[in-house]
Formats: structure tokens, sequence, C-alpha cells
């Protein structure tokens, strides 16, 4: 399988641009997704039962409520288009999870005792994340950082379940 660079390094051709967009979907997107998605329910699943079900309003730093609430209001004026998830969860970007973590991490290091490596994990994807996600082409740091966050997701859930919390995924 040839090697697969960056097509902006290269003189223009369409088939260029596919063959990278396929190749960071199907290396990397996927794995931002699950990231994002099962850093969701963990935070989810923490907070309700740290907190209890009002946990968005008690535990989120209102700034991020309100932005949330902006961008609710936005994709509710457009119907036409697939909603982000009932719960406003769904509408924060992987900094804004991350700092939840941080800033509640007194709540999250009785489950899961490496709350703190997790926080340098995710900021460690942040730049990477924010390049695959506006269609730019990460290169081998970038790449190795969302790999290992990736790897530890089931260590991560397994903290929750090992504690005795449920898995509570937001709708």
């Amino acid at each position: 399988m040839p090697v697969v660079r960056d097509f902006r390094k290269a003189s223009f051709r369409l088939d260029r641009i596919d063959r990278c967009g396929r190749h960071v979907g199907s290396k990397l997107y996927w794995k931002l997704y699950a990231i994002e998605n099962t850093l969701r329910i963990v935070i989810n699943s923490v907070l309700t039962a740290q907190v209890g079900a009002n946990w968005w309003i008690v535990a989120v730093d209102p700034g991020i409520v309100a932005r949330t609430s902006r961008f609710r209001a936005h994709y509710t004026a457009k119907p036409r288009n697939a909603s982000p998830g009932f719960e406003d969860i769904y509408l924060l970007f992987l900094s804004d999870l991350t700092n939840i973590l941080r800033q509640n991490s007194h709540l999250f290091l009785p489950v899961i005792a490496d709350t703190n490596n997790w926080i340098s994990t995710l900021e460690a994807i942040g730049v990477p994340s924010n390049l695959v996600g506006h269609m730019n082409f990460p290169n081998a740091f970038d790449k190795a950082a969302i790999d290992s966050a990736y790897l530890q997701l089931p260590s991560l859930i397994g903290q929750v379940t090992n504690y005795g919390l449920p898995i509570i995924v937001p709708k």
C-alpha cells in the first residue's frame, strides 16, 4: 500500500485530496469520535453519581452552559439537519470536556485514580483533534497522541465500572 502524504505538499490532483481524506477518516477520525463520546459518557456517569441529575447546572462553568444554549438554538433553527443529541454535553468541544474534568477533578478522583493523567492526555490531543476536525493532515506526533488516548479508553471505563457506578449514556 502506498504511503499517504499530505496533499498540500504536492502538485494539485483531486485524487490526492480524496486519498488524504480517506486516510485521516479511516486512521484517526473514528478514534477521536470514540474518545470524545466515551469521555461524554464517563463525565455524565460520574457527575450524575457524585452530584445528581442536575450536575450540568451545578458542575459546568456558566460560560459553557451559555454557549451550549446558543448552539442549541442554532440547531433548533435548522430542523432539517441531524440533532446533536438531546443533552447539551453533545454540544461541547474536547477542550470543554477537558475543562469539566479539570474543574471537577475532586469528584472524579475517587472514581478515576488517574484523573490528572487523563487531563494531560486530553490536553495532548487538543491540537491534533482540532487539526483532524478541520480537515488538516496530522503528523506522526499527532497520530501517536490520538492512538495513545484511544488505547487507554478501556481502562477509563473499567475504573468507572470497578468503582460500581453504572454507565449512563447521555441521550
